[in-house]
């Protein structure tokens, strides 16, 4: 038993030293510094004008990434539909930039409806599991512009019996769990999609007009490809009156920003084994990169995946739910080295309760030094002002020197930040629009 057990462990050991990683290219980090230097006019004026720490809002920058997705997905897609994912950031100043730009919203709260409708959304997608009577009495009275995407049978039970009661009709999807997917609390199998169409049939409230999905971390669109082909092998076999019935199959978002994924090595399976087996790792040591692909590729795979699944079936709307590929650069963050206690390592003004969990354990972010930039990257550790030992911010920071007072940038947070900040210990930084 023991002999067998070694044999499996050692095979699972060689396969993840096998693995290939990719390193993260110091040009490309350098690339990225510059670029950012570029503004140290404006970050050093914010912070002589409202103090730190500071969130910077750059309606611009999400701007730019908005029309930009658009653009791609509208290129390839006859009837496409953009939904700006509220979870991945819930600044309202977010929210109304993109209803400008003609997003709708997805929510996964009551108080994200209410921010969605305060933002003057025409459209809003409502998924997530475990919805409340007071989420599903909030969405009907707000049906003009609410689409119910419904979690689960009981679920389907508690709004028809609300929708009844209220005498309210609501357009409604029904999400299925991918299968490619081992979350299981997200939507309903696929092989119990049609047991509830049929179900759905008999009420006079809730209208089931379409499907919904949603993958994550989607670095290439593989699992939403494979999830796409799988709902129009199951839907071939259905009669035309319900394929008749289908007007929107919602895709889900997920996408990957066009920089790809940049990781501390210590934060890949090959890191956590060496940190297992010697010890902890040098946190600096091997930063790696785990590519994106690009929106148009990702747009035309999808439409092309489409094209021969799902359109050859049924003429439907496709909507979109991105979130993080939206606003990763839209906001950054501004802190201030308030203590120096040795060389290489320094205590800034900001703990990282503004930002919500121990990001920068797995995730390299470059911290810029606005107030003695350099193109040269020096160890440090750089801690947050928390009474607690995870709050880490960085390892290094680029700059000639690093000294009490300095201003120090880190760059594009926008996304899974903001939205988790947390009142813990001290509370969190302001955000301040940038021109």
């Amino acid at each position: 038993m023991k002999a067998d057990f070694r044999e499996l462990v050692q095979s699972h050991v060689d396969r993840i030293l096998e693995e290939t990683i990719e390193p993260l290219p110091e040009e490309i980090v350098r690339s990225y510094i510059s670029q950012l230097v570029e503004r140290q006019m404006d970050f050093m004026a914010l912070v002589q004008r409202h103090g730190s720490p500071l969130y910077v809002f750059d309606q611009q920058a999400l701007q730019k990434r908005a029309r930009k997705l658009q653009r791609a997905f509208e290129r390839v897609l006859p009837q496409v539909s953009c939904f700006f994912a509220m979870k991945s950031n819930n600044h309202p100043l977010v929210a109304a930039t993109l209803v400008e730009e003609h997003f709708g919203l997805d929510v996964s709260s009551g108080t994200e409806l209410h921010a969605a409708i305060v933002a003057g959304a025409e459209e809003i997608m409502f998924s997530g599991p475990g919805k409340t009577q007071s989420e599903l009495t909030l969405a009907l009275e707000h049906a003009d512009r609410v689409t119910m995407l419904i979690d689960s049978f009981g679920e389907f039970e508690r709004l028809q019996a609300i929708a009844c009661d209220r005498h309210t009709p609501i357009r409604a999807g029904v999400r299925i769990t991918p299968p490619t997917s081992t979350w299981r609390k997200f939507g309903i199998p696929l092989e119990e999609l049609l047991p509830f169409w049929e179900k759905a049939k008999s009420s006079d409230f809730v209208h089931l007009c379409g499907i919904q999905f949603h993958s994550s971390w989607n670095h290439h669109p593989t699992n939403q490809i494979a999830t796409i082909q799988a709902i129009g092998r199951a839907i071939r076999l259905w009669p035309k009156s319900l394929l008749d019935q289908i007007t929107f199959l919602d895709i889900g978002g997920g996408f990957w920003p066009p920089q790809g994924e940049w990781l501390l090595h210590k934060a890949t399976r090959q890191g956590k084994l060496l940190s297992f087996l010697e010890g902890a790792a040098d946190p600096i040591e091997g930063r790696c990169l785990v590519p994106a692909t690009p929106i148009d590729s990702f747009a035309e795979q999808l439409a092309t995946s489409l094209e021969e699944n799902i359109f050859d079936l049924v003429k439907c709307r496709i909507c979109i739910e991105p979130g993080r590929w939206i606003c990763n650069d839209a906001m950054h963050l501004l802190l201030t080295v308030v203590d120096k206690k040795d060389k290489n390592l320094v205590i800034v003004d900001a703990g990282t309760n503004a930002i919500g969990w121990e990001r920068f354990e797995s995730d390299y972010a470059p911290i810029v030094n606005l107030s003695r930039p350099a193109e040269t990257e020096h160890p440090c550790q750089i801690y947050g002002s928390l009474c607690t030992p995870e709050d880490v911010w960085g390892y290094a920071y680029w700059g000639e020197d690093i000294l009490p007072g300095d201003v120090l940038l880190v760059p594009d947070q926008g996304a899974y930040t903001y939205s988790l900040r947390q009142y813990f210990i001290k509370p969190v930084p302001p955000v301040i629009p940038i021109k």
